[in-house]
């Protein structure tokens, strides 16, 4: 059946209208989303100007009381600065008007008393001539310079040669050094005035001392072997046996190295 133009253009319309409705519909829901996104957005927004205006409000309650303990305490707080100022004034001026020419004399004071340490002529060295000063005489005229703290290391190992044995304990307990090679010698030197003054204890514990506080190849071997030898003395051959073994294999060039073999030796027969 052929159907009248009137019908044919009212269907036409309709479905016009229809696929209209049909392409509108995801453009409705967008705005939609959009607006809801928007409302959401503010709604964030808003939140984060509120927290935003929160911690200005703290940091402006943080700086005005700042700002009142300044007020508060301000002549305070001025000395204290001033007395830093001050003190730091004194520090460098002392050091460069005062410290620094009494270490030069020192240095140069010193050298006869070192001339005869080396030559081995320890009371000179220790007292002086009656020209030159002598180590004590550095250690109570420059008390405050390198040069006396090192006359200290001096006077001990000078009063150890000459069998003072409890003044070099004395004078060597006073030396301060942070040297990673004088430290361990400092130790082992006060372990031997010990040992000589009949302290086996103590002694062992200098020497252990002398070769933990820093091991390498110079001084480490010297004072692991006086400890073995003296475990030894003191009928302790497995902990003399185990020190010798070390000083066999982690310093076998070293003097004592080369030579210990006949100590390991003799303790494997003690112990047999």
């Amino acid at each position: 059946m052929i159907q009248a133009p009137g019908k044919i253009r009212q269907i036409t319309a309709n479905c016009s209208l229809i696929f209209k409705i049909i392409r509108c519909l995801p453009l409705q829901f967008s705005k939609k989303n959009y607006f809801c996104g928007t409302i959401l957005n503010s709604n964030t927004m808003a939140k984060k100007n509120s927290k935003q205006e929160d911690n200005l409000q703290e940091l402006e309650s943080a700086l005005t009381k700042t700002e009142q303990f300044i007020e508060d305490y301000q002549k305070q707080i001025i000395y204290v600065i001033g007395a830093v100022v001050v003190g730091v004034a004194a520090f460098l001026a002392f050091n460069k008007f005062y410290l620094q020419p009494k270490e030069d004399e020192a240095l140069s004071q010193m050298f006869m008393a070192e001339n005869y340490f080396e030559k081995d002529s320890f009371d000179l060295a220790i007292n002086g001539d009656g020209n030159y000063l002598g180590f004590l005489d550095i250690i109570d005229d420059y008390g405050l310079t390198k040069s006396a703290n090192r006359a200290k290391y001096y006077t001990g190992i000078s009063y150890l040669h000459i069998g003072q044995y409890e003044d070099a304990i004395d004078y060597l307990k006073k030396f301060k050094t942070r040297d990673l090679l004088l430290a361990p010698v400092k130790a082992g030197a006060i372990g031997d005035a010990m040992l000589e003054l009949g302290d086996s204890e103590g002694a062992l514990k200098q020497y252990t001392k002398a070769f933990s506080a820093n091991d390498n190849e110079l001084t480490s071997p010297v004072y692991k072997m006086k400890a073995a030898r003296l475990l030894e003395s003191m009928n302790k051959p497995e902990e003399a046996l185990k020190l010798y073994e070390e000083i066999k294999n982690e310093y076998p060039e070293s003097p004592e190295g080369t030579m210990v073999d006949r100590y390991i030796a003799r303790v494997k027969i003690k112990m047999s």
